[in-house]
C-alpha cells in the first residue's frame, strides 16, 4: 500500500480549517467548486470535477482535529482509499496532516494525485488564510 502525505501549516485556528474541510462552502472555495457535502458521519461528500466525480463517505469528524472520509465511487484506484486530516494547533498557527492512503500501488495516476493534492493544499491554505482559494 502507498500513501501520498502533506504537512502544511496554515496562519489559522483549528476551527477555521475544520470548518473549511467539513461543510459545503468551504470545500467548494479550495477544492471542488460543485461541492456537495454535510459535516455527518455517514454522509456521501460529492466532489465534481467537470466529468470526474469523487463520493466520499464521512467515517470520523473529530472536531477541530480530525476529519476521515472513505471513497466508495470514483476511478478504480480511488477506490477504498481514504483521505485523513489531521490538525494541530501550534504556536498560533495550525499544523495540518494531510493523506490520502490506502493505494494498491505506485502508478502514474498516484504520481498525478500526490501533485494535485499539493496544489489543493495550497488551495485550501490561501482560502484559510485569505478567504480566496483556487478550487477547480
Amino acid at each position: 500500500m502507498a500513501d501520498i502525505r502533506h504537512n502544511v501549516v496554515i496562519k489559522a485556528t483549528p476551527q477555521e480549517i475544520y470548518k473549511a474541510i467539513t461543510n459545503q462552502e468551504g470545500l467548494s472555495n479550495w477544492w471542488a467548486k460543485q461541492t456537495t457535502a454535510k459535516p455527518e458521519v455517514g454522509f456521501v461528500n460529492t466532489f465534481t470535477f467537470g466529468n470526474f466525480r469523487n463520493e466520499m463517505i464521512v467515517t470520523t469528524l473529530t472536531p477541530n482535529k480530525k476529519v476521515v472520509w472513505q471513497c466508495i465511487n470514483s476511478i478504480e484506484e480511488w477506490i477504498d482509499t481514504n483521505i485523513s486530516f489531521e490538525l494541530e494547533e501550534k504556536d498560533g498557527r495550525t499544523l495540518l496532516r494531510f493523506a490520502h492512503s490506502g493505494w494498491r500501488e505506485v502508478t502514474d495516476m498516484f504520481a498525478s494525485c500526490n501533485y494535485d493534492w499539493g496544489r489543493f493544499m495550497t488551495s485550501l491554505k490561501l482560502f484559510c488564510e485569505t478567504g480566496i482559494g483556487t478550487p477547480s
